[in-house]
């Protein structure tokens, strides 16, 4: 069986041999709080194009709420170096018709795949549309996301489009910690679902059984 790959010593390699030049990096941001320590930590080495692309997120209010906390926190984050925004379409059909059939499919599960394709796939357009160096996500920061299938998808794509891909797993060295650190530091909106219709259903679905459960 092979070894599991370590993809935080990866990032710390291809850090290393950056020997002090500031490359440009396009990160693909979910949401503020998990953006935090990410920001923290690769602007100490990146010029950043933080390109906010998440039509998964349900319904448009929640979108917009978290599009104004990602702009708040760029706005408010020290950074070694330039931390820009750039705003992805909101194109909700595009998603739901790449998840047609999946709707009972639970979270973390192939649905979530598909949706990992789907946002990763429009930053490696956007990173060779602005000719960036390098892309990456925020996504691998949360516990309950699949580091693995992230960076098998980063690298599948780093090879069909010419742009290196980042790999990563933010969540390694206390990053999912710290980024809850941040977002009380900040006092940014912290959502308790991952952001789409299904995520929230099965929210929903959690917190009528615990209440049943206490009445």
């Amino acid at each position: 069986m092979a070894n599991k790959r370590n993809y935080q010593k990866e990032l710390d390699a291809k850090i290393a041999g950056l020997h002090g030049e500031v490359p440009t990096l396009l990160l693909h941001s979910c949401c503020a709080p998990c953006s935090s320590y990410v920001l923290e930590y690769l602007s100490q080495y990146f010029s950043i194009t933080l390109f906010y692309y998440n039509p998964n997120i349900y319904p448009p209010t929640e979108y917009e709420h978290r599009v104004e906390e990602q702009q708040r926190l760029i706005h408010s984050l020290p950074a070694v170096h330039p931390i820009s925004f750039c705003p992805g379409p909101y194109d909700s059909d595009r998603f739901y018709k790449l998840t047609r059939g999946m709707e009972n499919v639970p979270e973390g599960g192939e649905r979530c795949f598909v949706c990992y394709e789907m946002r990763l796939r429009e930053a490696a357009e956007m990173a060779k549309q602005l000719k960036l160096d390098y892309f990456t996500t925020t996504l691998s920061i949360s516990p309950l996301k699949n580091a693995e299938k992230l960076n098998e998808i980063g690298e599948r794509l780093a090879a069909e489009y010419g742009i290196p891909y980042l790999n990563s797993d933010f969540k390694k060295r206390g990053g999912y910690q710290r980024s809850i650190e941040l977002s009380h530091e900040y006092g940014l909106y912290r959502q308790d679902y991952c952001g789409c219709v299904f995520s929230r259903r099965e929210r929903d679905a959690r917190v009528a059984a615990q209440e049943n459960g206490n009445s």
